[in-house]
């Protein structure tokens, strides 16, 4: 686990944090990603979620806006990877409440 997000999240982090998590499609999304043990093609998203491409645009947008994921690109084609450290930061810091 990186140091870097050991310090807390701002609150403007963790409201876009909480917001993209609030979407249940978007939260098994970010599931799905997070099982993966390496970079995740979005060709696997669609194949688990019967939405159209644009829709996964969106929901992993959100997700990589929020910090959660990494949208790696290669050419037209893009992977996701899971931000662990920052989820582990949003959950220290609501651990605190």
């Amino acid at each position: 686990m990186s140091t870097a997000q050991h310090f807390p999240l701002s609150d403007s982090q963790v409201a876009l944090i909480a917001r993209a998590l609030a979407d249940s499609r978007r939260y098994r999304i970010l599931v799905q990603i997070g099982a993966s043990d390496q970079a995740l093609p979005c060709a696997e998203v669609l194949k688990e979620h019967p939405i159209s491409a644009a829709t996964v645009s969106h929901h992993t947008k959100e997700l990589e806006r929020a910090g959660l994921i990494l949208t790696l690109r290669e050419g037209k084609y893009a992977s996701f990877m899971i931000q662990r450290e920052v989820l582990h930061a949003y959950a220290r810091q609501l651990m605190q409440i």
